[in-house]
């Protein structure tokens, strides 16, 4: 298929613990090889969209330990070492979404540890100071929805922003260049808004 010379800014706002978000990333990935397509990943945080809503208790415990990889995301971005920022979202997502890790202060320390960074970035993890960088983060990402029902991923194609597209699998090759051009066609149409149908709640990671 054919691509454009001067492909759109892209960027998806991921959170580390969040499996949709890693689809969504990987899926780009997968659009960044084929179609020569440039995707900046950025940081928000799912325990910051969920503030003040009610969950359900199991989603609530999920949602309070999503803080954690978070706050050491945001302390790594504010380092000397920020330019590792994907590199920690991808080794940590690796083991978490694909490994299945999901003692996430293992998987930090071990995915500082591979990538050589500070240890001491482990400590941000408890340190509700990193916060406040998240609820900025995440106010620029979702800046970009018209309501407070999105979650993540949000997919920035030039101006617009999308939650989603929410994927149960990575689609490969052919159909996620195929999958790339339906969504950025439908984000040149100033009226679309949202599309959504039924999930399979079976998630495939890798």
């Amino acid at each position: 298929m054919e691509t454009s010379a001067c492909p759109p800014r892209v960027a998806v706002y991921v959170d580390p613990t969040c499996p949709f978000a890693w689809i969504t990333s990987k899926w780009l990935a997968e659009v960044e090889q084929h179609a020569g397509l440039e995707v900046r990943r950025e940081l928000m945080s799912l325990s910051v969209v969920n503030e003040g809503r009610e969950l359900d208790a199991w989603y609530r415990d999920y949602n309070e330990g999503a803080w954690r990889p978070a706050r050491v995301a945001a302390a790594l971005l504010a380092s000397a070492h920020a330019e590792r920022w994907t590199d920690f979202y991808e080794t940590f997502g690796q083991r978490r979404h694909v490994g299945g890790l999901r003692d996430d202060a293992q998987n930090i320390a071990l995915t500082l540890d591979e990538l050589q960074l500070p240890a001491g970035l482990a400590g941000a993890s408890e340190e509700t100071s990193w916060d406040a960088d998240l609820r900025a983060r995440t106010k620029i990402a979702t800046a970009l929805l018209s309501d407070d029902d999105g979650g993540t991923p949000i997919v920035r194609i030039g101006d617009r922003g999308f939650f989603g597209p929410v994927l149960t699998a990575v689609p490969r090759g052919d159909a996620a260049v195929r999958l790339w051009h339906a969504v950025s066609t439908l984000a040149t149409i100033p009226s679309f808004s949202e599309l959504k149908g039924a999930r399979d709640e079976h998630l495939q990671t890798n």
